[in-house]
């Protein structure tokens, strides 16, 4: 079958049914992720061979319990189901459930099917039947649902060659509802419906009327009779509540024929690790544990690889230089283009082992028990348990945190979830954790177990956490927005990490990383290259009155032509932007180089190593292959003639990068979540503030 004329699949269910697992094992890394029009939610678009010349199109729409939206991204399910005109709309859908929940997930199913699209039930995790104590009657179970029904396993892909041959077989599925509503809620107004839309599914015009409040893809006319139907809440509200009951009776009757499980089966691990993980004092003691392996590994297993990058772009810059002819190409490759490009490829190590072990911890459904465990500090402070999921998702990266608040309902919860999340430690600001720490903090270890660097980090990342936390509760004793939530998280069952989920989760994040904030590291990078490079007036005479000013002969000194790039850079232009802002920043211990790192690294945080990278570049002609690390670490305070990067320096910065929102997309992202630049405005205030004044506190308190 040519490409464009793919099956078009979509993957529905419950959230940790495996979904994502089964997506990844029929797409592989054929997959590209991409955000749906209009609105800031991820969508997953896959490619997946079926047979020799057949391909499916899979698209993974957001987790949802029902095809009844409470949430943004629950709509998305219930917008691209109803649309015919959707980019998206299926060919077939696969509705994900697993066997242990599988009561719950059939409500899903059971709405779906009655749309009249030809459906197939994908029951995942079918290598735990008998571990489970679960029996099902696989031919019943057809029968009664109207379609057809696959036992999979995701992670051990079982059955995943009998789910594409349903797949390309879709054209022969049974498409009848399952439920007929009408009958059952009352004849005579459903009856009334099917002779008004009579080209639409009887269902489908039930959920414009209950469920839509944009209406795509549907005439004026069609519009304005669906509008009429809404007036009537109460009726509505009460035909609802009865459909759910009518489903799910004629859910346990399907499942008193096909489906049986035997408890006593049933191991009772599950129950025994929660009473440990989820416990009042060692749960935290554990997860406390967790924290401190994995930062000890972002030091101790990305070290020897980083070295390596830093030493490979140190030596190609050096041999550009000397390979290609002299000019300014020359120069904008040697000393722009490379070292940008550095400074994005050398934390691809730290990046990829934080995601591994965040990955594992999702997996293994060790997370949703750290969720479970913090709800009564969240709720201590102003915030709701949903809050941890953005708090803990914003190690990542603060945009998609800023997002994930909106599961909270809460109006005052959700946008203190929002406000405060920028302080948690993002992966962006890991390249400069990293670096400073590892010019100021020696590579010690406490008792002889524990790295130095490590438990550093490991207290920044406490450190945003607690400042998190703090903020919260201010905001929830001043703001004045009305708004409560309540607590709801499933605990799914432990497994085994899935390797392939795993990989496939790392790679696809850390090209997120290298692509999304490597584009914006690079750009800046060469804009700084030409600034540094060139000046007002002075500039071009700079050469000759440095000099005069030396009283020496050109070259006879030694270091002369490091004093002259040096002296070179200070009157070019980014030299004159830097020296504007350095009054403001010299109390905090800061020269003017670092001042424009600060200001270019409002792009992104990340780009602080990759200003500063390019600035010590910059006219540096020395036949030694220096790297940006040995040359951080050799450069001396103009103003105090010591070396810059000491320790009340550096944890100055590590202090002011911890708390200061360098970020101009989480504003965007804020602005757009609450609709108005008021919140982002006084979140860049305020977190610029505290930033400074800590910064301030910190370097004068070490100093």
């Amino acid at each position: 079958m040519p490409e464009h004329k793919a099956i078009k699949v979509a993957l529905v269910g419950n959230p940790n049914t495996g979904k994502t697992s089964l997506f990844n094992q029929l797409t592989g890394l054929k997959q590209k992720v991409g955000n749906y029009p209009g609105i800031t939610v991820d969508k997953k678009v896959g490619r997946a061979k079926l047979s020799d010349g057949y391909y499916a199109s899979i698209v993974d729409l957001p987790g949802t319990y029902s095809i009844n939206p409470t949430t943004i991204d629950e709509n998305i399910v219930l917008q691209t189901l109803l649309n015919q005109e959707h980019e998206d709309y299926p060919d077939v859908i696969v509705v994900v459930a697993d066997i242990e929940n599988i009561k719950r997930n059939l409500l899903l199913y059971s709405q779906i099917k009655d749309l009249e699209i030809p459906t197939i039930l994908a029951i995942n995790m079918a290598d735990q039947l008998s571990r489970k104590g679960v029996e099902i009657d696989l031919e019943q179970l057809k029968i009664e649902l109207k379609s057809e029904v696959v036992l999979v396993s995701a992670r051990k892909n079982i059955g995943i060659d009998a789910l594409r041959k349903v797949i390309l077989d879709y054209k022969q599925l049974d498409t009848s509802p399952i439920a007929h509503i009408s009958s059952r809620i009352d004849k005579e107004y459903f009856d009334e419906l099917d002779e008004k839309f009579p080209g639409m599914s009887l269902y489908k015009t039930w959920l414009c009327i209950t469920q839509l409040e944009e209406f795509n893809g549907l005439s004026e006319e069609e519009i304005a009779l669906i509008k009429s139907y809404k007036q009537d809440k109460p009726k509505l509200k009460k035909f609802q509540h009865k459909e759910t009951i009518y489903r799910y009776q004629q859910i346990n009757s399907i499942l008193k024929k096909a489906y049986k499980v035997d408890r006593s089966k049933a191991r009772d691990l599950r129950s025994r690790l929660d009473r440990v993980l989820t416990h009042k004092i060692f749960g935290y003691i554990i997860f406390a544990a967790i924290l401190m392996m994995i930062f000890q590994s972002i030091f101790d297993w990305a070290s020897i690889p980083m070295d390596y990058i830093d030493a490979f772009f140190a030596e190609l810059s050096q041999a550009v230089q000397q390979v290609l002819p002299e000019g300014r190409i020359t120069d904008l490759i040697s000393q722009g283009v490379i070292p940008g490009i550095g400074g994005i490829v050398i934390f691809i190590p730290q990046i990829a082992i934080l995601f591994l072990f965040v990955s594992i911890l999702e997996e293994t459904g060790y997370m949703s028990r750290v969720v479970f465990l913090m709800d009564k500090i969240m709720r201590r402070f102003g915030m709701s348990g949903k809050s941890v999921v953005p708090l803990i998702s914003g190690t990542a990266c603060a945009i998609p945190a800023v997002m994930a608040a909106r599961n909270i309902s809460g109006w005052k919860e959700r946008l203190i979830t929002i406000l405060v999340v920028p302080f948690v430690t993002c992966s962006a600001r890991l390249p400069v954790y990293a670096i400073i720490i590892a010019l100021i903090i020696p590579q010690n270890r406490v008792l002889g177990i524990f790295s130095l660097q490590g438990l550093t980090l490991l207290g920044l990342y406490l450190l945003g956490f607690s400042m998190a936390i703090v903020s919260g509760y201010l905001l929830h004793k001043t703001l004045k927005v009305e708004g409560r939530s309540f607590f709801l998280i499933e605990m799914p069952d432990y497994k085994l990490p899935s390797i392939k989920n795993v990989f496939y989760t790392v790679v696809e994040k850390t090209k997120a990383f290298v692509f999304g904030a490597g584009k914006i590291i690079l750009a800046i990078s060469i804009i700084l290259w030409f600034l540094a490079s060139n000046g007002p007036s002075s500039f071009d005479s700079a050469e000759a009155d440095f000099a005069l000013s030396r009283d020496t002969e050109i070259g006879q000194e030694v270091g002369y032509n490091e004093a002259l790039a040096s002296y070179k850079l200070k009157h070019s232009y980014i030299g004159v932007m830097g020296k504007a802002i350095e009054p403001a920043i010299r109390p905090l211990g800061y020269d003017w180089k670092i001042g424009i790192a600060l200001i270019s690294s409002f792009a992104a945080r990340e780009v602080f190593v990759g200003t500063l990278a390019t600035i010590y570049s910059v006219g540096n002609d020395d036949e030694e292959n220096t790297t940006i690390k040995q040359r951080m670490s050799e450069e001396i305070n103009e103003n105090t003639g010591e070396k810059l990067f000491n320790v009340p320096v550096g944890m100055s910065l590590l202090v002011f990068y911890a708390f200061a929102m360098q970020c101009v997309s989480t504003l965007a992202v804020v602005k757009r979540e609450t609709n108005s630049w008021k919140w982002p405005m006084i979140q860049l205030v305020g977190m610029g503030l505290i930033a400074y004044f800590a910064s301030f506190l910190t370097f004068t308190l070490l100093n």
